[in-house]
């Protein structure tokens, strides 16, 4: 009879990116460095392509020149399509067009230099001009976008960098890698025995408990969305960052938080944002997309759909199947 050694504990490297915290896990410890060195490379990317906040980004570049056609690089392409597939496959409760409504709301710079508590008066909230007003050619990367538009891609960029990093590092190492930005979360490559624990929490910043749920993935990808975390306050209310593009406002307090199991993050993002934007509609919508999901309203009532394991079982560290 033959023992095995017991697998090496995966290597971590964690640092701040895109306003929030990047986690990266390999199951080879030697692999650290270079899986790191791609996810790095693939937050720079992004940063530069689509952020909001960059004077420089070709994003700022795109909104700037709203009216006009403009040509648009290989990334902003791909962030685009994502953008778009998850518009089209919400009915346009996850749209890019957001841009000027965040703007009104105050979230016009990085979140960390928001001020706490804003006095100044809210401008009417401007509905999203909709996603189907955009003219895009993926051929020619040609884009036109209605006058006075402002794209915002964080819905699904994150997301999108998430995918791409966890792949690409995966393939660089020939090791398992994880990949966290925020509450968007990708893994690739061989698991560690027993899957990836995953802690479930309002933020994921914050130190996750023993005894609280979790969960095991083999595969795939998970999203967490929520209202609790990216709040502020201005002219007397307390706003969050997730848009109701119909309104022009801050999406209706129905859910705490919802994470959703997917085969890539960005379908799990799309899934996990449309809920929190659909409020009471949103645990039959869920319902017929058949991904996993676990929804937490505001009084800590948990949903669970589509093969998601109950919080009893989860805090077991039970195993959500790889959702390809």
């Amino acid at each position: 009879m033959t023992t095995r050694a017991p697998a090496p504990p995966p290597a971590e490297a964690v640092f701040p990116a895109l306003g929030t915290t990047a986690v990266l896990l390999v199951t080879g410890p030697k692999a650290l460095p270079a899986a790191e060195a791609v996810l790095r490379a693939e937050l720079a990317a992004v940063d530069r392509a689509c952020s909001r906040f960059r004077p420089d980004s070709e994003l700022t570049r795109v909104n700037r020149n709203a009216g006009d056609p403009t040509t648009v690089s290989e990334r902003f392409a791909e962030a685009l399509q994502a953008a778009l597939r998850a518009a089209r496959l919400t009915d346009g409760a996850v749209d890019p067009t957001v841009g000027r409504a965040m703007t009104a709301l105050g979230y016009d710079r990085t979140f960390a230099a928001l001020r706490p508590e804003d006095t100044r008066p809210l401008p009417p909230a401007p509905a999203a001009p909709g996603w189907r007003r955009i003219v895009f050619d993926p051929r020619l990367r040609r884009l036109l976008l209605p006058p006075h538009t402002q794209l915002d891609l964080g819905a699904t960029a994150k997301a999108l960098t998430a995918d791409r990093a966890a792949r690409h590092a995966a393939a660089a190492t020939g090791c398992g890698v994880l990949v966290s930005l925020g509450g968007d979360l990708a893994v690739a490559g061989p698991a560690p025995d027993g899957g990836w624990r995953i802690a479930l929490a309002d933020d994921h910043a914050r130190p996750a408990t023993d005894d609280g749920p979790a969960v095991a993935v083999t595969g795939g990808a998970l999203a967490t969305s929520g209202v609790r975390v990216r709040t502020w306050r201005r002219a007397g209310r307390t706003l969050h960052h997730i848009v109701d593009p119909a309104t022009g406002e801050p999406a209706a307090p129905v859910w705490r938080t919802v994470t959703v199991a997917a085969a890539t993050c960005v379908d799990a993002n799309t899934a996990s944002t449309a809920a929190i934007v659909l409020g009471g509609r949103a645990v039959d919508w869920l319902r017929g997309t058949a991904l996993p999901a676990r929804l937490v309203d505001l009084d800590g009532r948990v949903v669970c759909l589509g093969g998601w394991p109950s919080d009893s079982a989860a805090t077991r560290g039970a195993t959500l199947g790889d959702p390809r």
